[in-house]
């Protein structure tokens, strides 16, 4: 999200949800959710409300625990003496919820699947790295399959990487290498609606996903790894607003909700006492703008960006809108990650400096006099409305230009603008790590080729300083080479990082045991009831 998880793009929330007391749903957790984007295919959802169902759904050869710690989940064994070579030995007697076995086959199908340029998946980029990607991921595949995948035998299957790779091992427990069972390609699209996973819990029948109402889970018998849920099920409401699943929430209507409203910000520590959660996690948010938009190609774009950043007074709005409960953006991946530096060169960008904002400005304006004025598109199903109105209103105030936040109803509306490239104004988005690594937000994210290089900045010499951070030796190494690559982005200014998160989040009184993971999402196999 994958991202999270499923990687997963910024938080929204669909349309309106309700709640039942029926003693059917005893023991069933509800927690707040929303529409998701597309049918729950691993390799298409790339946003958090089709993540956090996907991730219940399937098992993958790793899972991540609450600290973000990887685990073998289906893989017996992953052995590799170069990090370039894999054999991975799945452990036995796997089914999926139709009863067929999980075999090496499945991941391998599965991830052809997501690889092959006419599936168009959103998340096709994580298989970059495997041999024959090229050509099958191409606009008209030479090839059907990837030739860096084998299957060995039932158990067994082989992957050969173009080039050693530092997160591949860590990465598999990210959505997109979930395996897929035969029924998946009869119909993908059908099988969306109506998945069929290997994971700690299933669709709780043939409709459990009412759409824009609820998604309904129970656990999966079958499953045999280390995720087996502490609860009887969960129901994912999905609500208009975070106001009213709050509201919710404080009446007991709502078991868990992993945003609190800005609205309730100052008081919802008082308002839940020891039921109220907060953790640093792996989010962040940034304003973007694609450079087929007037005034941001080339130079003058990379100037306009800086300037903008320097406009924007993020110490102001993390206290005033967020109560502390944000932080000013220092990178473009999270604070709360392995190897982060505050202190990168070119980081001065994102302080709040008033004149020189104004004078890399009228830079900009003497290379073509601006024009317009600046929108900043935004999800009205968020949250984001009072920071994104805040950022507008430090930039007015500092450059002297209109600028104004635009809301849109839904997130699905943005993010299909966004990947069409046609949205035509700056637009808010984030990222909620899919796997715990710096690698993993900058690689989805910025990479030339990624389908999710959602400001269209391309750089081919940051591009091999990715591509050598993922070979270095050692972690250390790698994130030495980190920091080169993102004082690129800085010089660039790729995009607009504003906040890092500090989540808060809340459970009711009917829920014993419930505790954020290191995405911000709730480790939903754990909460008690």
């Amino acid at each position: 999200m994958a991202l999270t998880a499923a990687a997963l793009l910024a938080t929204s929330l669909g349309l309106a949800g309700c709640s039942s007391d029926s003693s059917a749903d005893e023991g069933i957790v509800t927690t707040g959710g929303g529409e998701p984007q597309n049918p729950l295919v691993p390799t298409n959802t790339n946003e958090n409300m089709g993540g956090r169902v996907v991730d219940r759904l399937f098992a993958g050869l790793k899972y991540y625990d609450a600290n973000g710690v990887a685990h073998n989940e289906m893989a017996e064994s992953i052995e590799s003496s170069d990090r370039k070579n894999y054999k991975i030995t799945l452990k036995p007697d796997w089914k999926f919820s139709d009863g067929t076995p999980v075999k090496a086959k499945s991941f391998v199908d599965a991830w052809n699947y997501g690889a092959l340029g006419t599936n168009a998946q959103l998340q096709s980029y994580v298989f970059t790295p495997i041999v024959g990607f090229e050509e099958v991921s191409a606009e008209k595949p030479t090839a059907q399959t990837l030739r860096g995948l084998k299957v060995v035998d039932d158990r067994t299957f082989t992957v050969e990487l173009k080039s050693p790779s530092i997160d591949f091992e860590t990465e598999l427990g990210y959505a997109p290498f979930y395996p897929l069972p035969e029924a998946a390609f009869k119909d993908i699209k059908a099988f969306g609606e109506n998945p069929i996973g290997n994971g700690p819990y299933k669709f709780a029948s043939n409709g459990a996903w009412q759409h824009n109402v609820q998604i309904d889970l129970v656990p999966n018998p079958d499953y045999k790894g280390g995720r087996a849920p502490k609860n009887k099920g969960l129901r994912f409401v999905m609500y208009q607003s975070f106001d009213t699943a709050y509201a919710d929430l404080l009446a007991g209507n709502l078991d868990t909700l992993d945003t609190i409203p800005d609205s309730a910000l100052a008081s919802y520590k008082q308002d839940l006492g020891d039921r109220a959660i907060t953790k640093p996690t792996a989010q962040n948010q940034h304003i973007g703008i694609q450079a087929n938009v007037p005034h941001f190609s080339g130079e003058e774009g990379v100037l306009r960006r800086k300037a903008l950043s320097m406009a924007i007074n993020r110490e102001q709005i993390c206290q005033n809108i967020f109560h502390g409960s944000r932080l000013p953006a220092r990178d473009f991946t999270s604070a709360s990650l392995p190897g982060f530096n505050p202190n990168l060169p070119g980081s001065e960008a994102l302080n709040f400096n008033p004149e020189e904002a104004k004078k890399v400005w009228a830079q900009a304006n003497a290379i073509s006099p601006w024009s317009g004025r600046y929108e900043i598109a935004y999800n009205s199903d968020g949250g984001h409305q009072a920071w994104i109105e805040a950022v507008a209103n430090s930039i007015k105030n500092t450059l002297g230009i209109e600028a104004v936040g635009a809301p849109y109803p839904t997130f699905k509306n943005i993010r299909d603008e966004v990947n069409a490239k046609s949205i035509g104004k700056a637009f808010r988005y984030g990222w909620q790590g899919d796997y715990p690594t710096m690698l993993q937000f900058l690689t989805s994210q910025y990479y030339s080729y990624s389908e999710t290089n959602n400001v269209d900045w391309k750089n081919l010499e940051f591009d091999k300083l990715l591509d050598a951070a993922l070979a270095a030796p050692t972690q250390e190494e790698s994130y030495k080479i980190v920091a080169q690559a993102q004082t690129l982005m800085l010089r660039d200014m790729a995009d607009i990082p504003v906040l890092d998160y500090i989540a808060n989040a809340g459970r009711s009184d009917k829920v014993k045991k419930a505790e954020l993971a290191w995405n911000g999402l709730f480790d939903f196999e754990n909460i008690e009831k």
